[in-house]
């Protein structure tokens, strides 16, 4: 039996984990054996403390499967934790929609693993639920408000709000409401997006503290008046209730490494549809915590870490010391497109023999995202997620390629079979480059206008020559602009497959119109949302879902958990 294939230790009691935090044991409100909330006069309390070093882990467009970012970012925190760096790595929650669908849950795996991964993976803390609830209860006190024509007058046709579940159920993504007889509520198209879509979701991880979390909870636009106006979550009376059902799914979740170090797993916003980005409260807490602190961005370079610059750091105020870019040697050979990889079935058999020439033609997506990273001014290191596949000369191959394409430095990284001991080169490498100055910058000032903040995205970062927008488009961000939220930044949703809007466009796409079918104002997220074509804010299950490899034996363990 490998390393990889033996049971994972037990977690330690909470305490001890705590405790290794320097904590008063009343710092953390125990859920449970094994996972804990962190008290908010904790947080504050920790002021005044220096931050620690901020390392960004993000990836090349992946495959429909993943490439292991998750478990390489947990990793990276062990192995430096084992070089004698105190580290929290800071991940998101995940979400059931991926748990039940294609990629299976989100706690690593192998020996890069958190504990304890079954709760984490199915409901956990409950937060999730918390953010549908406070969304939903905002969706019922509007539809309400509108049926008994309370003061301001909703124009039913101007209402913005959907609802939400954290659950692929495409069958709800389009609706009809108000079917009542007699009627409860006024009868209107609407739908449903997946909670990690919410913008309650969005509010949950980038406020900075109770006061923040309240005001943003109150400035989220519903609707629009009869006489035009916008109508905001306080208009209607909502903001105080939906932060009182939000305020503890607002403290950060404290968990463990299968190697017992620590880790915080809040807010689960997804990168291709929202700014995918664990909390600030979470940052701002672990950086005062640790000397090192490992944030992972969903999706790639084009997605999760240009909103974690663009929308959380400017949000924060948090300056990166480092970015690892994750790729695989199997991604980018998907990446050439010479294979036909699709969600729900097997890898084909050719993707995964050597391939020195596919990888070398892919390779160009793992240029892209250099180039990206590049832009914002920092140092990034490739780290190489090893597969058993992989042939040692794909491996030099991609070594070669990264150096002459600019990266600081490479590393091989081993962890899902070997945990902190397969991640030491590339702590090494991140210790060495994230004690050096950088030039971090954002891409655009706030006082840029909306549009040319669209351009920007659309140009330097996945590849376009121009944007086009669909009919009424650039309408909306005028009015945006014209009633004051033209200095918001902008959150792209698009595919994660491409550094394009199509996910058929392999490698780095280059010459094409980046098209923006519509727009949502976040006015409580604090950005304003850009939808690409093909996207969708509930996504659907596959072919062969995942959920058909759960189950749970006679003594109760859960099974085909992944």
């Amino acid at each position: 039996m490998s390393l990889s294939d033996s049971p994972l230790p037990s977690p330690r009691p909470l305490s001890e984990i705590v405790q290794g935090l320097q904590l008063d044991a009343t710092a953390v409100e125990p859920y449970g054996w094994y996972a804990g909330k962190l008290e908010l006069n904790c947080i504050q309390q920790l002021q005044d403390r220096p931050n620690g070093c901020y390392v960004g882990v993000t990836a090349v467009s992946p495959t429909p499967f993943g490439e292991g970012k998750t478990v390489v970012a947990i990793g990276l925190a062990m192995a430096l934790q084992r070089l004698g760096k105190r580290t929290i790595v800071n991940l998101r929650q995940p979400s059931l929609a991926p748990v039940f669908g294609i990629k299976g849950g989100g706690a690593g795996g192998g020996r890069a693993s958190l504990l304890p991964a079954d709760q984490i993976n199915l409901h956990f803390t409950g937060d999730l639920h918390a953010v549908a609830a406070a969304n939903n209860l905002l969706a019922a006190m509007l539809d309400n408000h509108a049926k008994r024509r309370l003061t301001p007058q909703v124009d039913i046709s101007g209402i913005s709000w959907r609802r939400v579940l954290d659950m692929n159920d495409k069958g709800l993504a389009r609706i009809e409401s108000g079917l009542d007889d007699p009627i409860q509520a006024p009868r209107r198209e609407t739908g449903f997006d997946l909670t990690a879509a919410s913008e309650v979701m969005s509010v949950l991880a980038l406020a900075t503290d109770p006061a923040d979390l309240r005001n943003r909870m109150g400035r989220i636009v519903v609707a629009r008046s009869v006489a035009g106006d916008y109508i905001t979550a306080d208009d209607i009376g909502a903001g105080g209730a939906m932060t009182a059902l939000v305020i503890n799914a607002f403290r950060p979740n404290l968990v463990q490494t299968c190697e017992h170090s620590p880790a915080f797993v809040h807010a689960g916003p997804f990168a291709n549809i929202s700014h995918g980005n664990s909390s600030v409260v979470a940052d701002l807490a672990a950086l005062r915590l640790a000397e090192y602190v490992v944030t992972e961005s969903g999706f790639g370079a084009d997605l999760g870490a240009e909103k974690l610059f663009n929308i959380k750091c400017r949000a924060s105020g948090i300056r990166p010391n480092a970015e690892v870019l994750v790729c695989t040697v199997r991604a980018l050979k998907y990446q050439s497109g010479r294979f036909d990889v699709r969600p729900g079935r097997p890898l084909p058999d050719e993707l995964i023999r050597e391939n020195v020439d596919a990888l070398t033609e892919g390779s160009s997506n793992l240029l892209g995202h250099l180039d990206i990273l590049r832009k914002f001014g920092l140092p990034a290191v490739v780290a190489i997620n090893r597969f058993p596949t992989d042939s040692d000369r794909e491996i030099e191959t991609l070594q070669r390629i990264a150096m002459d394409a600019g990266a600081s430095k490479t590393a091989v990284a081993d962890v899902f079979a070997r945990g902190s001991e397969g991640a030491l080169e590339l702590a090494e490498a991140v210790i060495a480059i994230a004690s050096q100055p950088n030039h971090f910058q954002l891409l655009y000032p706030s006082e840029a206008t909306l549009e040319d903040k669209l351009r920007s995205l659309a140009c330097h970062i996945y590849g376009a020559e121009d944007v086009e927008f669909e009919t009424g488009v650039r309408e909306k961000l005028k009015e945006f602009t014209d009633r004051g939220y033209g200095h918001l930044p902008v959150c792209v949703a698009k595919t994660q497959y491409s550094l394009s809007h199509d996910p058929k466009l392999n490698g780095r796409p280059r010459g094409f119109r980046f098209p923006v079918r519509d727009v949502r104002l976040a006015a409580g997220a604090g950005f304003v949302l850009a939808m690409a074509e093909g996207i969708s804010l509930l996504p659907g299950l596959p072919r062969n879902p995942a959920a058909r490899r759960i189950d749970v034996d006679p003594n109760g363990k859960i099974l085909g958990l992944h």
